[in-house]
């Protein structure tokens, strides 16, 4: 594959912008159901962001149509290539699975467009489909040599042994693993998550990344997890994990992470089991000496599904440039203000530009889909540069790229 695609290529791929604008969604459900033919390709993905009302086919979507119009300025798609080549290293692709979603994303081209996917418009696909997969293939090479060659590293999937479980709150319940093998881990970045293979009896093997919300200590990870509504993984985890229980995980990744000792203040700003990368940030930070100020910011709904209150409030208190500020959307009527919350209702646009230095902070956010949206939508309306938003999302970011 050659290191730049030609002219006529570029300009072919553009022309179909305007079709991916009109069947963009109907060509990646064709594309999803050609692959999942295959149940070795189909093990493989999160089947929880599938389906009608999944969020990946509009991630996916969005991430097509993106390259396309950015074909000639691949530099613009920089951090979106990141994100997908730390989700396919969690996910344990590898370049041997590359050639089954081209074929796949081009007879599902074929398919929706009919006669106006002319052998040209193909021919351009798939060379523009084998350029990014070049990009991806060599990106996901140097993180999977890096898991391998790191200190306690590991490549493909290693048994942890539960060896410890917190209940946090009403929904959030903790859980620390330790290698079967007894030997170290890899030291990962505050942020980063890990990917799990679950075989529960009666369903198709499933994955999914949950981040650690621990520090990094050379010898355990810890993960928080919520109870979803009918969350098939979150499910077996809260009621029939036990201490003992072998699970499956894949090395630490993710671009979402900080590195390093902070030169600039710092905003950790969480909702819901958002804060479970943040607890692994705060942790970090509370052991650095002579750092500027660091706010941690949490909403939730109430004292019952308040996680890590305590825990956090003892990070704070070792060091004094840390403060903690927590939202409880609809306290309880025994709750206490200043006691159990600091300030009640939602963490509000005006609250938040008022009350962190918009000026020159990093913001690291994690949240559910609206909180992110409307948090970085404030952060950017009030003028604060993209490099210092840093936002995850647990599932396909897909709708926030608008903010």
């Amino acid at each position: 594959m050659s290191k730049t695609l030609d002219e006529q290529t570029i300009a072919l791929v553009k022309a179909t912008v305007p079709a991916l604008e009109a069947h963009g969604l109907d060509i990646v459900r064709e594309m999803y159901a050609r692959m999942f033919e295959n149940p070795d390709i189909r093990d493989l993905f999160n089947q929880s962001h599938h389906g009608d009302a999944g969020s990946q086919p509009r991630a996916l979507t969005g991430a097509i149509l993106a390259y396309a119009s950015n074909i000639e300025n691949l530099a613009a798609l920089a951090p979106a290539v990141e994100r997908i080549a730390q989700k396919h290293v969690g996910l344990q692709i590898l370049p041997e699975h590359y050639p089954h979603v081209g074929a796949a994303l081009l007879g599902a081209i074929k398919t929706v467009l009919g006669d106006a996917a002319t052998p040209e418009i193909l021919d351009a696909w798939a060379k523009a489909y084998g350029f990014l997969a070049d990009i991806l293939i060599a990106r996901e090479s140097v993180v999977y040599h890096e898991q391998r060659d790191a200190e306690g590293g590991w490549n493909g999937w290693r048994e942890f042994r539960i060896e410890k479980i917190v209940r946090e709150s009403s929904v959030i319940t903790s859980f620390v693993l330790r290698p079967a093998d007894g030997r170290s881990v890899m030291r990962h970045l505050p942020g980063q998550y890990l990917t799990f293979w679950f075989e529960i009896a009666g369903h198709p093997a499933i994955k999914r990344n949950y981040s650690i919300s621990s520090a990094a200590n050379g010898e355990t990870y810890r993960i928080s997890v919520k109870r979803e509504p009918q969350g098939l993984a979150s499910g077996w985890l809260h009621d029939e994990a036990a201490i003992g229980t072998i699970l499956k995980v894949a090395p630490p990744a993710g671009e979402f992470f900080l590195e390093g000792k902070p030169e600039r203040p710092v905003v950790l700003l969480s909702g819901g089991v958002g804060l479970t990368p943040m607890v692994a940030m705060l942790e970090t930070l509370a052991l650095q000496d002579e750092l500027p100020s660091v706010q941690y910011i949490h909403g939730t709904h109430d004292r019952e599904t308040h996680a890590m209150r305590d825990h956090v409030r003892e990070l704070a208190a070792r060091n004094p440039a840390i403060s903690v500020t927590d939202f409880h959307q609809t306290p309880l009527a025994d709750e206490v203000e200043g006691g159990d919350f600091d300030l009640a209702g939602i963490i509000t646009d005006d609250w938040l530009i008022a009350n962190t230095p918009v000026e020159h902070a990093d913001f690291y956010i994690c949240g559910p889909r609206p909180f992110l949206r409307a948090a970085v939508s404030a952060l950017s309306l009030a003028g604060v540069a993209s490099q210092r938003i840093h936002y995850e999302f647990f599932g396909p970011a897909d709708e926030l790229l608008a903010a």
